[in-house]
């Protein structure tokens, strides 16, 4: 298995795999191969998420330490 370079190349790998494990043409050997190779899948994904979400995080962080520097409220909307 390569590795996917990005989420969306995860996703659409996983999407590929539910389809040829649901078809009900693949072998059970050959099912075997695709759970291991979804398993790493979905924790490449997880794992980018989780990354994305700590970086969105940070983001708001800094917006709103910005927002009370400018004498905002905390929670304040303009």
């Amino acid at each position: 298995m390569k590795a996917p370079k990005t989420f969306e190349e995860g996703m659409t790998r996983l999407e590929e795999i539910l389809a040829r494990m649901q078809s009900g043409e693949t072998t059970l050997a050959d099912s075997v191969k695709l759970y291991a190779e979804a398993a790493k899948l979905v924790e490449f994904c997880r794992s980018t998420l989780d990354k994305a979400s700590l970086q969105m995080d940070e983001i708001d962080l800094q917006l709103s330490m910005a927002g009370r520097q400018e004498g905002q409220p905390e929670g304040s909307e303009e």
